[in-house]
C-alpha cells in the first residue's frame, strides 16, 4: 500500500503542514498540491464541494505526493465510507463530543474485526495500491474534531479510544462554546488554556494533535508547543488576501483602474 506520509512524518518526530480547500475545482486543488504541502485537506462540511467534485479533487492531489485527507461533513457512516473508498488517507470529523461518537467515528473509518467499514475500496485501491485492504486500518489517520464545551470535558475519554489517531482542534467553533467570537489564532487566556488541555490530553494517550491556523507565524508557535499537524489558511482565504493586498499595494501608488491587456 502506499505509504501514508502523515505516520512517517510523525514517526520521525516531525510536525506535518496542512493544507485547506474549500474551492469546489480539482484546477484549484492541483495548484495547491504543487506548493509543496504535506498533505491537502477537501473541506466537506463548511467548503463549497460536492462529492463529485471531491473526487476529482483527489485525482488532482494524486499528481503528487501530497497526502488526501477530508473534513467530512458529520460523523456519518454513509459518507466517510465513500470519501474513504474515493482514496483519502485521513478523516477530519467535526464535532466529536464524547466516547460514543468517538467509537462510533472509529468504527466507520476500520474493517472488521477493528470497526465496520463495508468493503468496496474502489478507487482507494488504485490510489493506494492492490494491498489496500489488509494495510487500510493501519494507514488511515483519523482525527476527532475538539471544538466544544462538552468534547473538552471528554477529552480523555475521546483521545482514549482506540482508533481515534489523534485531536484537531477547531478554533473557532472552540471559541464559540466558550461564549467568544469565532476566530482562528486564539489569544485568550481561557482558550489557550484549554487548547493546552486538549494538547496535553493528546499527549498522554499517545496521540497526534492538530490545529487549524490563520497564519504561518501562529502555526510556526503551536509546532513549536507541540502540535503534530497545523492547518495555514485555506485556499479561498489565501486567494482573497492576496487578491486584496495586490489591489491595494497598487492603488496605494497612485495606480487607477483602467484599460490594458488582461495579460
Amino acid at each position: 500500500m502506499r505509504e501514508n506520509n502523515l505516520r512517517k512524518l510523525w514517526a520521525a518526530g516531525d510536525a506535518a503542514v496542512l493544507g485547506w480547500l474549500g474551492i469546489p475545482s480539482s484546477v484549484s486543488a492541483e495548484n495547491m498540491a504543487q506548493a509543496g504541502w504535506d498533505a491537502l485537506n477537501i473541506d466537506m462540511q463548511h467548503g463549497l464541494i460536492d462529492y463529485q467534485t471531491a473526487v476529482e479533487m483527489l485525482q488532482a492531489i494524486s499528481t503528487t505526493d501530497t497526502m488526501p485527507m477530508c473534513r467530512v461533513p458529520w460523523n456519518e457512516p454513509g459518507i466517510i465510507g465513500k470519501m474513504l473508498d474515493a482514496g483519502v488517507y485521513g478523516v477530519i470529523c467535526p464535532m466529536v463530543n464524547n466516547r460514543e461518537q468517538a467509537e462510533a467515528l472509529a468504527r466507520a473509518c476500520r474493517y472488521p474485526p477493528d470497526g465496520e467499514r463495508s468493503f468496496g475500496p474502489v478507487r482507494a485501491t488504485w490510489y493506494g495500491g492492490p494491498d489496500y485492504f489488509a494495510n487500510a486500518n493501519d494507514s488511515i489517520v483519523v482525527l476527532a474534531m475538539i471544538e466544544t464545551r462538552e468534547a473538552v470535558a471528554n477529552v480523555d475519554e475521546i483521545m482514549s479510544t482506540p482508533g481515534i489517531d489523534g485531536a484537531y482542534i477547531g478554533p473557532s467553533d472552540l471559541g464559540l462554546s466558550h461564549g467568544f467570537v469565532p476566530k482562528l489564532d486564539r489569544e485568550e487566556p481561557e482558550l489557550l488554556e484549554l487548547i493546552g488541555q486538549i494538547l496535553a490530553s493528546a499527549k498522554r494517550n499517545g496521540k497526534v494533535a492538530g490545529i487549524h491556523c490563520g497564519t504561518p507565524d501562529y502555526g510556526r508557535r503551536m509546532i513549536a508547543d507541540g502540535f503534530n499537524l497545523v492547518t495555514i489558511g485555506a485556499d479561498n482565504a489565501l486567494l482573497n488576501n492576496a487578491a486584496k493586498a495586490a489591489v491595494a499595494a497598487v492603488k496605494a501608488e497612485g495606480g487607477s483602474a483602467g484599460g490594458g491587456s488582461v495579460y
